[in-house]
């Protein structure tokens, strides 16, 4: 969590991705749920027309067929917020929509077949797609839908000829807009993300702030306690940092916080959160660590920490360690609690040094 923004792994960008597709997924989630309404008000308006203008060989019960199940994933877009299952009920009421286009054209006169509403699905579904690969097929069903009829129908190569040149049009003026359209959201997106990263890292150490990192420890602790696996916390405090401030100024202070925590950062591991608890104190979590392994890592921060150098000496730290094992785990609030007291044990035996705190089950 605390890795640097400037070089983003593979896995930051399989991460960010998926958010965007879940971000998208909300934001566009009712617009998709009210435009499905009116596709499938409009079908029924215009097959009620058709019927009152015109005889048709289709039966007006073969023509409304699409009306049932175009409602149907109309009303099931208001529920779902999964990217993928939203896409393909987009897509399915676009299928029906064209089956039912189909089904009216045979009522034209004299038989030539009547497409304009093919010709505009194109551009009114232009801003719903969430995915490349969703806009193509999108597209493709929007072109390839109308030919049916037209080449089933008497021959009109003229007919032909315009339907595939507005067809052309109407993709390219969709594939304009669904550009826009993304390009915003994407915008968007990233700026109510650097928002809540703002929100949520430490300003000075760009590290978790405290309600972040038990956030985000909470849901890691759930997780691990589901596969019974172990968990560490520590939580370290910079000794005599007050001293530090009063003598030296708080610029000398907050380049103690900053080379602090950049030694943090350094001795993290995938997986491992990090978090400014206070004002000059920090926890890590450690999982998978058992007690014997965070209290190894614990000394080796310990010593890497006195290599920071104060106005005055080596920066160092009282750090406690607190194990939640497999059979028996605390929340997250308890096993940060415990680890606080293993830390103000160290600081009473005489700083520098790290406590270890076995579980108490």
């Amino acid at each position: 969590m605390n890795v640097p923004f400037d070089h983003p792994t593979p896995a930051d960008d399989a991460r960010q991705r998926r958010e965007y597709r879940d971000y998208l997924a909300h934001r566009m989630g009712p617009m998709i749920h009210a435009l499905m309404l009116v596709a499938v008000l409009s079908y029924l308006v215009a097959i009620g027309v058709g019927a009152l203008m015109r005889d048709s060989p289709v039966p007006l019960w073969l023509r409304m067929a699409p009306a049932p199940p175009l409602l149907l994933v109309a009303l099931a877009t208001g529920r779902v917020r999964q990217p993928r299952l939203l896409s393909a009920l987009t897509l399915l009421c676009v299928l029906l929509l064209e089956i039912g286009i189909n089904l009216g054209s045979v009522s034209h006169p004299q038989g030539r077949s009547w497409v304009p509403p093919g010709l505009l699905l194109p551009v009114a579904t232009s801003v719903l797609w969430m995915g490349r690969w969703d806009f193509l097929v999108a597209m493709t069903l929007c072109a390839l839908g109308p030919l049916p009829i037209l080449l089933l129908g008497p021959t009109d190569n003229q007919l032909l000829v315009q339907y595939l040149v507005y067809m052309a049009i109407a993709i390219a003026l969709a594939t304009v807009l669904r550009a826009f359209m993304a390009g915003t959201l994407f915008e968007q997106f990233r700026l109510e993300q650097q928002l809540r990263e703002q929100a949520s890292i430490d300003g000075l150490t760009g590290l978790l702030q405290r309600n972040r990192f038990l956030e985000l420890a909470r849901s890691a602790l759930a997780g691990l306690h589901q596969q019974r696996q172990p968990a560490c916390m520590l939580f370290l405090d910079a000794d005599h940092f007050k001293q530090l401030n009063d003598q030296h100024g708080h610029a000398a202070g907050d380049a103690a916080l900053v080379a602090l925590a950049a030694t943090l950062r350094r001795q993290m591991r995938q997986g491992d959160l990090i978090g400014r608890i206070g004002g000059e104190e920090f926890a890590m979590l450690l999982p998978g660590n058992s007690l014997e392994q965070a209290c190894r890592r614990a000394e080796l921060l310990r010593q890497s920490v006195r290599e920071i150098r104060r106005p005055d000496g080596p920066l160092t730290t009282s750090i406690g360690v607190a194990e939640c094992s497999p059979s028996c785990c605390d929340d997250i609030e308890t096993l940060l609690a415990r680890a606080d007291h293993a830390m103000r044990q160290a600081k009473n035996a005489g700083r520098d040094r790290v406590v270890c705190s076995p579980d108490d089950c």
